[in-house]
């Protein structure tokens, strides 16, 4: 076995969450009167902080932003019902815990919603290190996140892969002394990723399994 533990990031790589960010990103900044914010700027931030992302988007203010991400939460919070998870992560993330495999997850989420969402599916029980943006750590990517997850799961980045769908995922997985895994069908392009030089790169979720 190459890997013993495994790290993910969560939108764009275990759940097909974009569509439900871009809108709920459009509605809060209606509060503050930006009507104008394209899918694509919103796509390319995702995995940043939920602050950073309203205030590029939105050309907010730093309390602007405060504001806006309680707008924000409070109607995400009424979609959560709605998660989608791309093919084949139930099966996989079942097939890699069976073979003993460490997993954690490094996500610019909230506790809050994370848990509501993998409890939604029945998947929280597959991680046993879960890092989110509550826990005050740099962002991503910064190496932070990932070596708490690490440390968590008493793991060694030696023996440990970083899987998301962006080049802040990639870089934070490397920075923390991690071979890195990514995901085509998320927020970054194939063009995108390939410019951070990922260990492995899949186009479906199951291909993880001829990885480990």
């Amino acid at each position: 076995m190459k890997f013993d533990t495994i790290i993910f990031d969560y939108d764009g790589t275990l759940a097909d969450t974009a569509p439900l960010i871009v809108h709920v990103t459009k509605e809060a900044l209606k509060h503050f009167g930006v009507n104008n914010v394209s899918e694509e700027l919103v796509r390319s931030n995702i995995g940043l902080p939920l602050v950073d992302c309203l205030r590029l988007e939105g050309n907010l203010s730093n309390e602007q932003a405060e504001e806006a991400v309680v707008v924000y939460r409070r109607i995400f919070a009424e979609a959560l019902d709605n998660t989608v998870y791309f093919p084949g992560v139930a099966a996989t993330l079942a097939f890699l815990h069976s073979k003993g495999i460490r997993m954690g997850i490094a996500t610019s989420r909230s506790t809050g919603s994370l848990h509501a969402m993998l409890d939604s599916h029945n998947l929280r029980q597959y991680f046993t290190a879960i890092v989110t943006v509550d826990d005050n750590l740099a962002a991503k990517p910064a190496p932070d996140m990932a070596l708490e997850v690490l440390r968590q799961l008493g793991s060694s980045a030696d023996t440990a892969l970083m899987v998301g769908d962006t080049t802040f995922d990639l870089e934070m997985g490397r920075r923390a002394g991690c071979r890195t895994c990514g995901v085509t069908y998320g927020n970054h392009s194939r063009t995108r990723l390939l410019e951070v030089s990922p260990d492995y790169l899949i186009d479906t979720f199951n291909e993880l399994e001829g990885i480990v």
